[in-house]
């Protein structure tokens, strides 16, 4: 599957555009002489120089989340001046850590190699909250993190940690639980809604902290989206992301997901994993009332938007080895009313025991839990 990081934000099998390689020399471009270890200072001629660099940056930012992430961007625009930008450089960073170890130059290294390049990759992020940044991209990260004090380097580091999880040759092929599989959820796109948590700000008498699992819950259920969207691809890279204790299960062996066979256990597999998903979709739409006013229509619009892939899949017939759940632009906006709707009405207090009991059959074996990854000792 390549990851998806980033809750909603992009498709990782594309590789490097031309536009996204115009969009970074375009930013080296502008940083040359300006910006190494630069820090924000009061004097009227560096300001003002520093205002044309950022309106430049963000556009570049703007830019490159329109190409790579277009649902994501839609919701985007529905997000005032300060936080949409400050959202367009969140992803940028988020795409720009994917492509050190899932660009051109990852295939041809070693691990050792890719280490080493996420160490230094740390090492620049960590100047970024100090205030520093060595070309203008980085820059956008810097300006969104002094508007948003908040803004904790934790997530960041953490998506840092989980990028080798998806390395050919490296990384992980298996995962035998669900369990391991919710870390690997969580590095790769629960993160991105602990970054985005204080840019998107929180309703009067709610702090960030009791907002936190309903965003966690989201990443998550947008990163199984991308997993059962993509089997059929993971396959053919050798990659099976479904745990082995659910394979194990439903009576589906190995070799029927590799070799794309299409059966009755699959389907049932299939059934449940969707519910599970949906079961995070609905304890992450809790949240939005949470969120800002501000800030709820681009939440559910985008929570509403991934998740009809889920239903794309089902009118495919559960086929994600030769059908691609795909859900179009007119589809998108489409749903938009809706979203509206209910980014303004407290989602039905059954919501959460309906998804439990799909999932369940109502036979109680399913709890639901959300680990906090964030609140453990950080990973060296």
């Amino acid at each position: 599957m390549t990851v998806h990081h980033c809750c909603m934000f992009y498709s990782q099998n594309q590789p490097i555009s031309p536009g996204l390689a115009l969009a970074m020399e375009n930013a080296q471009k502008l940083s040359e002489g300006d910006l190494n270890n630069v820090e924000f200072i009061s004097g009227p001629d560096d300001a003002t120089k520093r205002k044309v660099i950022l309106e430049k940056a963000y556009e570049e930012c703007e830019r490159i989340t329109g190409i790579f992430a277009k649902t994501f961007y839609l919701g985007t625009k529905f997000m005032a001046d300060d936080a949409r930008k400050a959202v367009w450089a969140i992803y940028v960073w988020c795409r720009r850590t994917d492509d050190i170890v899932d660009g051109p130059r990852a295939m041809v290294r070693g691990k050792r190699s890719m280490q080493k390049d996420l160490d230094g990759w740390t090492q620049r992020l960590e100047g970024i909250f100090e205030g520093k940044g060595l070309d203008a991209l980085d820059l956008a990260l810097v300006d969104a993190k002094q508007r948003y004090p908040t803004l904790s380097i934790r997530p960041f580091k953490d998506m840092i940690g989980g990028m080798l999880l998806d390395v050919p040759g490296a990384g992980k092929q298996r995962y035998a639980t669900f369990s391991e599989l919710e870390e690997y959820c969580y590095r790769v796109a629960g993160t991105v809604g602990l970054m985005t948590l204080p840019v998107l700000g929180t309703a009067k008498g709610i702090t960030e902290e009791q907002a936190k699992e309903p965003a966690l819950s989201l990443g998550i259920a947008l990163q199984l989206t991308n997993i059962l969207r993509d089997v059929g691809e993971d396959a053919v890279r050798g990659r099976i992301y479904l745990p082995q204790e659910d394979l194990q299960r439903f009576g589906v062996p190995e070799d029927h997901i590799m070799n794309g066979i299409l059966d009755d256990n699959y389907r049932k597999l299939m059934a449940f994993q969707i519910a599970r998903a949906r079961y995070y979709y609905a304890k992450a739409a809790k949240g939005v009332p949470m969120l800002a006013p501000e800030s709820r229509l681009p939440v559910q619009a985008s929570l509403d938007m991934y998740g009809r892939i889920l239903t794309a899949i089902e009118e495919n017939g559960y086929d994600n080895f030769r059908k691609r759940a795909y859900v179009s632009k007119t589809q998108k906006l489409l749903t938009l009313p809706l979203s509206w709707w209910r980014s303004v009405t407290p989602p039905p207090l059954d919501d959460l025991a309906a998804a439990e009991q799909a999932l369940c059959g109502g036979d109680g074996s399913f709890q639901f839990r959300l680990t906090r990854f964030d609140l453990m000792p950080e990973s060296n």
